[in-house]
């Protein structure tokens, strides 16, 4: 009965369902399979970069990084290609290690893209020996997918790859389109050498991308077989950019090609009916540029391979999405991170924010990305696995170079659907989250927030571990950091927020004139935490967040946990207060003292993912309630010290 009122609820004060499925349809509408086949610009006349052989064009294109580009290759002349052994594979199944197969593999792929490059680069032969020889040790291996995936999609249910079948996951596709570049750049030169080098490397390419692709339906990311509860995420894109690069740099035959292309336009659609049409990203800006990100990257390809006679860029939501990123920004490299994405910018390239915002014309993501680019410089990448994107960037490097910034971030930004909230203050920034506890990369963190004073956090999001077999499956919130408890959430009657897309935020309103976000919680809490509604606000006036929880149990047993994560240095000696200095910014966090009681405990951080975001060690402050109140509400003031 509780979950029937809160739809009823969100019905009345117009919200949509979070998990709102809409046929958009957006790809199909824009274009038929018979105006694809007439669009279709072929033979890879489409293609925006020099010729091999155009040793002007590749000056131009590398610039300034021509040199730096060749020294990167230097590294890897007479290249010792590294085996990936059966038993690197069987590590993901005895010991839950993802790594021990992919760090071989990623430094086999690191090798090859930086001699492609190189070889482009100069154009003079130097690097052709040892990109034969990564070519055939690449080929020679059973699968082109990671061990984590065979386990988890191959019919065999196990990490070892079965000659039998081809798997299309996030690395094989990433390798495809990488060695469908080498072959279109070079088969002519491989040629030169032996005709059984561009042979084999086209061969395997039909056999272990194109030929799946076309002749299979079942790989979960096309969603193809979409029906409610199915989740399409960062995977349908990507997979499905890789596949048309594909497609677009190998097939030759007008009616085949046009089937393929078809056939990824039915796939993204599946992707752009799932997503929330305010274009918030609920993976978080760690995965922004493997989602929205090769949103875009897709429909630039197909826009350039239709003579952009099909192309989405004109529609509001594309553009949403993609300034989703530039809002998400806090300052000083710090972002917004709820679910698996991590707090540091680390991973958010700021040259495809400037593409994107180019393809849509939003000053908004052009002007983040120019100011972001004069104070963190994007350095020349090591790798160029994705070797669509790189040769992107330093194509568009002239135009970003002319561009003016000054981003101006919006005092209130909400994403009514995927829940999300933004406030800016004179010197704060916080980020809250209602939605539900089944999204993608989910935390059980419904109603969570984030703060900052100065562009530092101070109320933070932990972010995620590394990967391993434990992370994605169903022990997935036996892991601290997927837990209620370690983020900024209440614990009621000693329960924790539950995993579903059932356990979600109710009566979420977010005002704009009042600076103001508030949820009923209540719904992401199992039965047993005997909670009739607890709703919590925030409002942010002057640097000072006021937070509340108005609260009504049918009982109340374990006296109640309210949690803050924090880092640095915290002092919780003076009653009513806690004290938290990260880095010499200053706060204080307020409380009643006649109803709490603090503790802190500290978190030591062995993972190395999570400690090169926060160091050694983050803390949890538990203010830990005094009776057991069955109704009441409490109140807690966070405010910078002067």
């Amino acid at each position: 009965m509780k979950h029937l009122l809160s739809i009823i609820v969100l019905a009345l004060f117009g919200f949509t369902n979070t998990n709102a499925y809409e046929k958009r349809d957006l790809l199909q509408h824009s274009a038929s399979e018979e105006q694809i086949k007439q669009y279709l610009v072929m033979d890879q006349k489409w293609v925006p970069y020099p010729n091999y052989i155009d040793r002007q064009g590749w000056d131009e294109l590398t610039g300034d990084n021509r040199n730096a580009i060749i020294k990167a290759g230097e590294r890897f002349l007479d290249n010792a290609w590294t085996v990936v052994r059966a038993s690197d594979y069987m590590e993901y199944e005895r010991s839950g290690s993802r790594k021990a197969m992919e760090d071989p593999y990623n430094k086999n792929t690191q090798a090859f893209s930086a001699l492609l490059m190189a070889e482009l680069a100069e154009g003079k032969g130097r690097f052709v020996n040892d990109i034969v020889n990564g070519v055939f040790s690449l080929c020679e291996m059973t699968s082109w997918a990671e061990s984590a995936h065979l386990a988890s999609y191959q019919k065999t249910k196990r990490a070892l790859p079965d000659h039998n079948e081809n798997i299309l996951d996030l690395k094989s596709g990433n390798l495809s389109q990488l060695l469908s570049w080498t072959y279109y750049f070079l088969h002519n030169e491989f040629d030169k050498v032996d005709p059984i080098i561009s042979q084999r490397l086209h061969y395997e390419l039909y056999r272990r991308e194109i030929n799946p692709y076309l002749e299979r339906s079942d790989f979960w990311w096309m969603a193809f077989n979409y029906h409610p509860g199915i989740m399409v995420n960062n995977w349908n894109p990507w997979c499905n950019s890789n596949a048309l690069l594909c497609f677009m740099l190998l097939e030759n035959d007008r009616d085949r090609l046009a089937k393929a292309v078809y056939r990824t336009m039915t796939s993204v659609d599946q992707y752009l009916n799932y997503v929330k049409e305010d274009g918030g990203c609920e993976e978080g800006p760690s995965y922004w540029g493997h989602s929205p990100g090769k949103l875009y990257e897709y429909l630039s390809v197909l826009s350039m391979a239709t003579g952009g006679k099909v192309s989405l860029f004109n529609q509001k939501m594309i553009r949403d999405m993609g300034e989703y990123m530039a809002l998400s920004y806090v300052g000083n490299e710090w972002v917004v991170n709820f679910a698996d994405a991590s707090a540091k910018a680390g991973e958010v390239y700021t040259p495809l924010i400037f593409r994107y915002g180019v393809a849509v014309n939003s000053e908004v993501m052009k002007s983040m990305a120019v100011d972001r680019e004069s104070k963190y410089p994007t350095k020349l990448q090591n790798n160029w696995l994705d070797l669509f994107r790189g040769l992107e960037t330093l194509r568009f490097a002239p135009m970003m170079a002319k561009a003016k910034g000054n981003f101006q971030a919006p005092a209130f930004t909400w994403y009514p659907q995927t829940q999300f909230c933004y406030m800016r203050d004179k010197s704060a920034f916080l980020a809250t989250k209602g939605g539900n506890n089944n999204e993608s990369h989910n935390h059980n963190d419904v109603g969570t927030f984030t703060l900052y004073f100065d562009n530092m956090p101070i109320l933070i999001d932990a972010g995620v571990g590394t990967y391993t077999r434990q992370t994605f499956s169903s022990e997935r919130y036996s892991i601290w950091t997927m837990q209620s408890q370690y983020h900024n959430l209440p614990v009621i009657n000693g329960i924790q927020q539950k995993f579903g897309a059932e356990y979600k935020a109710s009566n979420v309103k977010a005002t704009k004139s009042k600076d103001s976000f508030s949820a009923d919680i209540s719904t992401a809490y199992p039965e047993e935490a005997k909670v009739k509604s607890w709703v919590r606000s925030y409002k942010l006036d002057n640097d000072k967040l006021m937070v509340s929880d108005n609260f009504s149990l049918t009982q109340c047993k374990t006296p109640h946990r309210i949690n803050f994560l924090s880092w640095g240095d915290i002092d919780i000696s003076h009653s009513g207060e806690v004290r938290i200095n990260v880095q010499g910014v200053k706060s204080k966090l307020k409380y009643d003292s006649k109803k709490f009681v603090a503790s802190i405990e500290d978190i030591n951080l062995t993972d190395v993912r999570l400690s090169k975001v926060w160091g050694p060690v983050i803390r949890r402050i538990t203010l830990t309630a005094k009776t057991t109140d069955t109704a009441g509400e409490y109140r807690y003031i966070i405010s910078k010290e002067k």
